[in-house]
């Protein structure tokens, strides 16, 4: 994110530098930082219609001597049209070298793997039929990486399916009003407050310095129109481009009201100061920074997940913290446990059921209750990738006031808990990896377990269904998909429906 940031913003500052004085070493510095963004993240390729928009800008910007902009603009409309059409060509074929050469050139990962057709079958996943089909047109052509079109759909395919947490509630997709709302919460009053004086200083500026404003205020306009569109909303972080964009818009605005009323320079200054003491504040906990109008960092998780707040950063805290409390026995749901391993900082927590141990499936051990302390990241504590309500194995901590609170970011509770479908969806996982290894009688046995524990969960009942079925107990498999189907159409369907299609699947099956 910070690569794709940086690298963006020095691409359009190359752009900008080669119109205003074209030369082959501007045109190939430009194509070098259009290649390094595309090459940093995936949604540097919005790097391409960025630079097409700004050329547009430079054709139909205005009329001779509106305002300051180099003499070649005098030029025949036909003469523009080509020098810049040349020119974006150049650009776009040097970054693509670059990112040919970041995938060191290769187009096969390993002999014998047939590499588009590989992107072609992922590809054709995306609910866009145009997306799939340029991607697989690309992967044909050999246009870019096979790789990068790989990820590229998969960037795609995973939106899809990404859930949204925004002011205290989940929602099953992705929102446009997401990261508006984000910027707000995350960004110091200060610069909200200077970018809030741009549009003011652009009317009382006339025109002046319009050129400079469109350059800076487009991509970040364009970038984050992408972004309210895309679905993927878990972090302020896919954002971030904006803000290198924005911050000079926001420098220029201060400048400006300085300029004109020096009265002003007071005002800016104690913004700034007030920016530096809101800084002060939130250390060393920056990630989870929210400014003083929704409550300072201390309150960022009731607004927001994931990366916004929680992201694996309090493992030193927590072990200071237990040791402070000489705590040697604990339980642990921790919202970063497939990145960061909590006893290797010496934390003597056993780890509770998340959604990483569901999708990987490590061997742990969660019994159906427990007693404190018991640790919970705010990312799980919201319940965001498991669902609301009773989808939430710690949805009851959401109604309990924490012992402590770890750096924003880790809740500590005593006392004596049940947690039936945390330990249920583990014995799912058990099922599952019993099934797997052939082990069926065992898997039945887990699976059985599980569905005792929580019987009102689609998860349990279905791999119930699924380990019967194996075992060619169809009648008894059909019962407990009925009742899994039963349970995805009625129990907060909205966050349940990827199931659907599949149960209907095996009950189908004869």
């Amino acid at each position: 994110d910070l690569g794709l940031s940086c690298l963006l913003f020095a691409a359009v500052y190359a752009f900008y530098r080669y119109l205003n004085r074209p030369s082959p070493v501007r045109l190939v510095i430009t194509g070098l930082a259009a290649g390094l963004a595309l090459a940093a993240k995936h949604s540097g390729i919005l790097v391409f219609p960025i630079l097409l928009v700004l050329a547009l800008f430079e054709l139909f910007k205005r009329k001779e001597g509106t305002f300051d902009a180099p003499a070649r603009a005098r030029n025949p409309m036909l003469q523009q049209v080509a020098r810049l059409t040349v020119a974006l060509v150049a650009i776009a074929a040097i970054a693509i070298l670059v990112l040919w050469a970041s995938y060191g050139f290769h187009s096969q990962p390993r002999p014998g793997f047939d590499a588009q057709q590989q992107v072609a079958e992922y590809a054709a996943r995306l609910k866009h039929p145009t997306q799939a089909n340029l991607i697989s047109a690309f992967a044909r052509w050999r246009l870019l990486p096979e790789a990068y079109l790989y990820g590229l759909a998969d960037v795609g395919i995973t939106a899809e399916f990404s859930r949204t947490y925004l002011l205290g509630t989940i929602y099953p997709h992705g929102k446009w009003f997401y990261f508006p709302v984000a910027f707000a919460i995350k960004s110091s009053l200060a610069f909200l407050l200077l970018l809030c004086a741009v549009p003011i200083v652009v009317g009382t500026n006339r025109v002046g310095h319009l050129r400079q404003v469109v350059y800076m205020g487009a991509p970040a306009f364009l970038y984050l129109l992408v972004a309210m569109t895309s679905g993927m909303n878990i972090g302020i972080r896919h954002i971030l481009p904006v803000y290198p964009f924005l911050m000079v818009l926001a420098g220029w605005a201060a400048w400006k009201l300085i300029d004109s009323h020096r009265s002003l320079g007071c005002v800016v200054v104690a913004l700034l100061v007030f920016s530096f003491v809101s800084s002060l504040r939130a250390f060393p906990v920056y990630l989870a920074y929210s400014n003083e109008l929704w409550g300072g960092p201390s309150h960022t998780y009731k607004y927001l997940s994931d990366s916004n707040t929680d992201w694996g950063q309090q493992l030193k805290a927590t072990k200071k913290y237990l040791d402070s409390h000489h705590v040697d026995h604990c339980w642990f749901a921790y919202f970063a446990d497939v990145v960061a391993d909590p006893k290797y900082y010496g934390i003597p927590c056993q780890p509770l059921t998340t959604i990483a141990s569901v999708w990987l499936q490590p061997s742990i051990d969660v019994p159906p209750s427990v007693d404190g302390p018991v640790l919970i990241s705010a990312g799980v504590l919201s319940g965001y990738e498991f669902g609301p309500g009773s989808l939430n194995p710690y949805d009851q901590f959401q109604k309990l006031r924490p012992t402590a609170v770890i750096e924003h970011g880790v809740f500590v509770y005593d006392g004596h808990f049940d947690i039936p479908l945390a330990s249920a969806l583990n014995h799912v996982t058990r099922a599952q990896l019993l099934s797997a290894n052939g082990h069926l009688d065992n898997a039945l046995a887990e699976a059985q377990v599980a569905v005792n524990l929580a019987p009102e969960s689609v998860q349990t009942q279905a791999q119930l269904g699924q380990v019967l079925m194996r075992l060619h107990r169809g009648d008894e498999a059909r019962s407990s998909f009925r009742r899994a189907l039963s349970l995805a159409t009625t129990n907060y369907p909205e966050f349940q429906s990827g199931w659907v299609p599949g149960l209907r699947s095996a009950l189908a099956q004869k």
